[in-house]
């Protein structure tokens, strides 16, 4: 493994583990402040240095469709894991968000109308499964209520991720995601003004800290570590890395927090890493056989998913998968089957070795 590579796989490890740490820290950060509010510090905070960085790309950004991805797709499902986050424990919330790709992939196939192979669904099964045991597991700090609200959030996460790969051409990704998080914050603000009032005074340093460290260490400082590894290596090996999230996020919950980590857990959470594997396996054996390697760059790791945590490979990879390779997916201007590498790379923010004539 040489030096690059070795560097790239370091990043991607950790981003995977800071990212594991998004469910824990806002278990804590709700201590002090409500879902709305939390959501408005988080964004907020993580909003101002993205606008910092990508002035360039700001005008190209400012739409109303993206405003409104970033108010529903970070926002208003952040807002939702949030609620669902007080009323249900760690460990259950964390393996839940392990089913994102399998929603991203189960929505892409039916938005797309694309057949999947059997493998892959098989895989979307299998995670479900999952979904069930976890959910149905019950114990100390998880309700179904809980455990239903995380849920919410994660279908509007993954139905708006599907529907983020027409918002990118010809626009810096990073700007985007950072349009998106400005819309997230006020969109937050507006219901946390509304519905949760004036935030109470913070009984200590710790729930401060907390926020803080979700806004730095839970999503700018994982967003960029991914973008850096990512265009060192192919997507699905960067992919890999994304389960550590998850799982991250169940041991904090047993360790930290107490939560019992039963039967009916293991088994849900192997369940759900099962299926990403089975449903991922399409697109691998494509890149066995010789089809275009994807070289991710900046804008797989800041325009895919926008579920806290997960970032845009994850959902890239499954949403292949669904589509039985990039090239299946529907691309605006670009026709519907065997567009040239230039279309796919394009409309997914990615750096390809081709590009678009003229």
């Amino acid at each position: 493994m040489n030096i690059n590579r070795r560097h790239a796989v370091a990043a991607l490890i950790a981003a995977g583990l800071l990212w594991g740490t998004t469910v824990p820290l806002s278990k804590l950060a709700l201590e002090w402040l409500p879902p709305g509010w939390l959501t408005v510090a988080r964004f907020g905070l993580a909003a101002v240095v993205l606008l910092a960085v990508a002035r360039r790309g700001l005008k190209a950004a400012f739409t109303p469709a993206v405003l409104v991805s970033g108010a529903l797709g970070y926002g208003g499902s952040v807002m939702v894991q949030n609620a669902g986050i007080t009323r249900t424990s760690v460990t259950h919330a964390a393996l839940l968000i392990g089913a994102v790709p399998m929603l991203v992939a189960v929505i892409a196939a039916v938005w797309h109308r694309t057949v999947a192979r059997p493998v892959a669904w098989a895989g979307f099964a299998v995670s479900l499964l999952g979904v069930g045991l976890i959910a149905g597991g019950g114990g100390d700090g998880a309700t179904l209520s809980g455990d239903g609200l995380v849920l919410v959030s994660l279908l509007i996460s993954a139905t708006v991720t599907v529907a983020q790969a027409r918002l990118l051409p010809g626009r810096d990704p990073v700007a985007v995601t950072a349009v998106q998080f400005l819309a997230a914050a006020l969109a937050a603000l507006v219901v946390a003004v509304t519905t949760e009032g004036v935030p109470a005074i913070p009984a200590g340093p710790g729930p401060v800290l907390a926020v803080v460290t979700l806004a730095g260490f839970g999503t700018l400082l994982p967003f960029t570590l991914f973008a850096f590894g990512q265009s060192r290596v192919s997507a699905e090996v960067a992919g890999a890395f994304l389960n550590l999230e998850p799982l991250v996020g169940a041991i904090a919950g047993v360790l930290v927090f107490g939560n019992p980590f039963g039967a009916g857990q293991l088994a849900g959470g192997a369940a759900i890493m099962v299926g990403i594997a089975l449903s991922s396996l399409p697109l691998l054996a494509r890149g066995r056989s010789g089809s275009p390697r994807i070289a991710g760059g900046a804008g797989a790791a800041s325009a895919g998913a926008p579920m806290a945590g997960t970032t845009g490979a994850g959902a890239l990879i499954a949403a292949a998968a669904a589509a039985d390779g990039l090239e299946d997916l529907v691309v605006p201007g670009c026709g519907n089957r065997h567009k040239p590498a230039w279309c796919w790379y394009a409309a997914w923010g990615l750096r390809g070795t081709s590009e678009a004539p003229g």
